[in-house]
Protein backbone atom coordinates (compact mmCIF):
# COMPACT_ATOMS: atom_id res chain seq x y z
CA UNK A 1 0.00 0.00 0.00
CA UNK A 2 1.60 3.23 -1.00
CA UNK A 3 2.41 5.57 1.92
CA UNK A 4 1.20 9.47 0.91
CA UNK A 5 2.50 11.60 3.99
CA UNK A 6 1.69 14.90 5.43
CA UNK A 7 4.74 16.25 7.29
CA UNK A 8 3.15 18.61 10.37
CA UNK A 9 5.66 21.33 11.46
CA UNK A 10 7.23 19.35 13.99
CA UNK A 11 8.10 16.63 12.43
CA UNK A 12 9.79 19.00 9.41
CA UNK A 13 12.15 20.23 11.99
CA UNK A 14 12.68 16.70 13.32
CA UNK A 15 13.75 15.79 9.92
CA UNK A 16 15.93 19.04 9.78
CA UNK A 17 17.68 17.75 12.94
CA UNK A 18 18.05 13.74 11.45
CA UNK A 19 15.17 12.13 13.85
CA UNK A 20 16.12 8.69 12.89
CA UNK A 21 11.98 8.27 13.53
CA UNK A 22 11.00 10.50 11.07
CA UNK A 23 14.05 9.88 8.56
CA UNK A 24 12.73 6.84 8.04
CA UNK A 25 9.17 7.56 7.77
CA UNK A 26 9.98 9.97 4.88
CA UNK A 27 12.25 7.27 3.38
CA UNK A 28 9.39 5.03 3.29
CA UNK A 29 6.84 7.21 1.64
CA UNK A 30 5.92 7.39 -2.12
CA UNK A 31 4.99 11.51 -1.94
CA UNK A 32 5.68 13.74 0.76
CA UNK A 33 3.20 16.98 1.39
CA UNK A 34 3.93 19.97 2.72
CA UNK A 35 0.83 21.83 3.71
CA UNK A 36 1.05 25.35 2.78
CA UNK A 37 0.23 26.40 6.55
CA UNK A 38 3.13 24.48 7.51
CA UNK A 39 5.80 26.22 5.01
CA UNK A 40 3.83 29.35 6.63
CA UNK A 41 4.61 28.61 10.25
CA UNK A 42 8.42 27.50 9.06
CA UNK A 43 8.43 30.97 7.03
CA UNK A 44 7.68 32.44 10.32
CA UNK A 45 10.11 31.04 12.48
CA UNK A 46 12.45 31.62 10.08
CA UNK A 47 11.73 35.54 9.66
CA UNK A 48 12.57 35.53 13.60
CA UNK A 49 15.95 33.19 13.44
CA UNK A 50 19.42 34.24 13.20
CA UNK A 51 19.25 31.74 10.35
CA UNK A 52 16.40 32.50 8.12
CA UNK A 53 17.82 32.64 4.84
CA UNK A 54 19.78 29.08 5.19
CA UNK A 55 16.60 27.89 6.61
CA UNK A 56 14.78 28.82 3.55
CA UNK A 57 17.71 27.01 1.08
CA UNK A 58 17.28 23.86 3.08
CA UNK A 59 13.39 24.34 2.75
CA UNK A 60 13.72 24.80 -0.93
CA UNK A 61 16.07 22.03 -1.45
CA UNK A 62 13.74 19.87 0.47
CA UNK A 63 10.74 20.93 -1.83
CA UNK A 64 12.43 19.65 -4.92
CA UNK A 65 13.32 16.75 -4.07
CA UNK A 66 11.37 14.43 -6.41
CA UNK A 67 7.87 13.17 -4.55
CA UNK A 68 8.27 16.28 -2.01
CA UNK A 69 4.86 18.99 -2.77
CA UNK A 70 3.72 21.93 -1.27
CA UNK A 71 0.32 21.55 -0.77
CA UNK A 72 -2.88 23.63 -0.95
CA UNK A 73 -6.41 24.65 -0.26
CA UNK A 74 -8.85 24.20 -2.43
CA UNK A 75 -12.61 24.81 -2.30
CA UNK A 76 -12.93 21.38 -1.06
CA UNK A 77 -10.21 21.84 1.76
CA UNK A 78 -12.84 24.53 3.00
CA UNK A 79 -15.65 22.21 2.96
CA UNK A 80 -13.66 19.27 4.45
CA UNK A 81 -12.64 22.00 7.06
CA UNK A 82 -16.14 23.01 8.10
CA UNK A 83 -16.99 19.41 8.74
CA UNK A 84 -13.78 19.14 10.51
CA UNK A 85 -14.30 22.33 12.46
CA UNK A 86 -18.56 21.17 13.92
CA UNK A 87 -17.20 17.89 14.71
CA UNK A 88 -14.67 19.17 17.00
CA UNK A 89 -17.48 21.94 18.45
CA UNK A 90 -19.98 18.96 19.07
CA UNK A 91 -17.04 17.11 21.19
CA UNK A 92 -15.80 19.50 22.91
CA UNK A 93 -12.41 19.29 21.86
CA UNK A 94 -10.96 22.05 19.37
CA UNK A 95 -7.77 22.02 18.27
CA UNK A 96 -5.56 25.09 16.97
CA UNK A 97 -6.37 27.03 13.20
CA UNK A 98 -3.79 25.91 12.19
CA UNK A 99 -3.84 22.32 12.83
CA UNK A 100 -7.46 22.18 11.75
CA UNK A 101 -6.02 23.47 8.19
CA UNK A 102 -3.65 20.62 8.30
CA UNK A 103 -5.97 17.82 8.84
CA UNK A 104 -8.57 18.91 6.59
CA UNK A 105 -5.95 18.71 4.12
CA UNK A 106 -4.85 15.01 5.34
CA UNK A 107 -8.30 14.23 4.89
CA UNK A 108 -9.50 15.96 1.82
CA UNK A 109 -6.16 14.18 0.08
CA UNK A 110 -6.05 10.47 2.09
CA UNK A 111 -2.80 11.58 3.64
CA UNK A 112 -1.64 9.87 6.61
CA UNK A 113 0.23 12.84 8.66
CA UNK A 114 3.60 12.56 10.57
CA UNK A 115 2.83 14.57 13.69
CA UNK A 116 3.75 14.67 17.63
CA UNK A 117 0.92 16.35 18.21
CA UNK A 118 -1.89 14.38 19.99
CA UNK A 119 -4.52 16.33 19.58
CA UNK A 120 -5.00 14.87 15.97
CA UNK A 121 -6.37 12.12 17.91
CA UNK A 122 -9.81 13.93 18.36
CA UNK A 123 -9.96 13.23 14.60
CA UNK A 124 -10.66 9.94 14.04
CA UNK A 125 -10.10 10.39 10.27
CA UNK A 126 -6.90 11.93 10.31
CA UNK A 127 -4.74 8.19 10.17
CA UNK A 128 -1.58 9.84 12.09
CA UNK A 129 2.01 7.97 12.22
Amino acid sequence: MALNLALDTNRYADLCRNDGETRRIVQLADAVFLPFIVIAELRAGFSLGRHGHENEHTLQRFLAKPGVAPLYPGDATTLVYADLYRQLREQGTPVPTNDLWIAALAVEHSLTLHSRDRHFAYLPQVSVV
